[in-house]
């Protein structure tokens, strides 16, 4: 894999990540689902070394750096084969707008702890009747004397069990307009009329999903993150990283899936030869390997627009970094099973379980045909169909 696209110390962050995700792997993470637990051991490990918290300012225990180192650990992590997918919620969307848009208590409240390990932040904005379009959220809140009431639901928040806080996008009500406008609240986890209940899935992860019930929870003046004017500034600032992040972590699992079927094809001997020899075995496998890569410069373009400032052209590009690297992943683990063949869906060879994992990465954290409406009409310039 070629890394000229990566300063030196990138490269040394790669390097360093990938020996850690070696240490762990695939039977760990493996190991962590079968047990219903979480992978703290890594999760602490990866903080204590400064990887989690690589795209905080240095002024409150990060790295100093961007989505681009970021997102170059979940990917090493995920080719080592234990990603860790509350890396794209915590630091990355929750760390983010914070980091950003927080006020100074905020800060020093939560990005300490998010940059060490110590604290984790959950993510809610998909709600039941709005599905992958923001602008139908129901969730709102109103003032109550000087606090916030706010009440809604939302579903599919990862990680909620484990997570100190969830930042939870809501809409209150503009006092000019009338018009409901979205805004950020920092919802802790013990908060009364927060309720909880995980959503059974087949996924196979240690990350939980749960559906969210607030009930007039009551939320200080403080809990509303930064100026709730500019609430859809402050949102589209954490889903340019979520997008990038989720590109980082469909790289990671294809990259895995690919590595276990070359490996597989390499001394798999049925014949005289071992089957990559056969073109048959060996395009689809580079083809994979071709397309892994195109989605990275992508993602890579993408967390440098973002890092440097330009969102609008982050927006574009962490879109078609996460649909290209999405379908990447899906072909590539697709590719790697059929490689395998019979032994491609036992547990021994670890992959089967990445059929379902690997089509997280269309679905979410926006569906691939809500991508393909974005560049219509933001980049084509086509007219919208919604």
């Amino acid at each position: 894999m070629s890394t000229v696209l990566e300063t030196e110390e990138q490269q040394v962050l790669r390097a360093a990540v990938a020996a850690l995700g070696k240490r762990y792997g695939r039977d760990y993470m493996t190991s962590v689902v079968r047990d219903g637990a979480h992978p703290r051991e890594l999760w602490t490990e990866a903080a204590k070394l400064g990887y989690l918290g690589v795209n905080l300012p240095e002024e409150y225990g990060g790295g100093g750096g961007g989505m681009a180192e970021l997102s170059i650990v979940l990917e090493e992590l995920g080719a080592a084969g234990s990603p860790l997918l509350m890396m794209i919620v915590s630091p990355a969307i929750c760390g983010t707008v914070i980091a950003r848009f927080g006020t100074d208590t905020q800060k020093q409240q939560w990005l300490p702890g998010l940059a060490d390990g110590t604290l984790t932040m959950a993510f809610g904005i998909t709600e039941p009747d709005a599905g992958s379009n923001s602008h139908r959220i129901t969730t709102t809140a109103r003032r109550d004397g000087e606090d916030w009431l706010l009440t809604g639901r939302k579903v599919f928040v990862s990680g909620v069990d484990i997570a100190d806080a969830t930042l939870i996008v809501g809409r209150t009500e503009d006092a000019r307009t009338g018009k409901l406008k979205p805004c950020l609240f920092i919802v802790p986890r013990d908060a009364p009329g927060f309720q909880r209940s995980q959503i059974d899935m087949e996924l196979q992860a240690p990350e939980k999903q749960f559906e969210l019930v607030l009930d007039d929870v009551r939320l200080p003046a403080d809990a509303l993150v930064g100026d709730g004017d500019a609430g859809l500034l402050q949102l589209f600032a954490g889903l340019n990283p979520e997008r990038i992040m989720t590109a980082a972590f469909a790289l990671g699992m294809g990259r895995y899936a690919l590595g276990r079927a070359v490996e597989y094809a390499r001394t798999r001997q049925v014949w005289k030869e071992p089957i990559g020899s056969h073109q048959a075995i060996a395009h689809p496998l580079a083809q994979a390997h071709i397309e892994l890569e195109l989605a990275r410069l992508m993602m890579q373009k993408a967390a440098r627009l973002y890092d440097e400032g330009d969102d609008i052209g982050a927006g574009e590009a962490a879109n078609m970094a996460k649909y290209a690297a999405a379908e990447a992943c899906v072909k590539a683990v697709d590719q790697a099973v059929h490689t395998l063949g019979g032994n491609g869906l036992t547990r021994e060879y670890g992959i089967a379980s990445l059929i379902t994992a690997a089509r997280v990465a269309r679905i979410a954290p926006v569906s691939r045909e809500m991508i393909l409406n974005y560049v219509s009409h933001q980049s084509l310039g086509l007219p919208k169909s919604y």
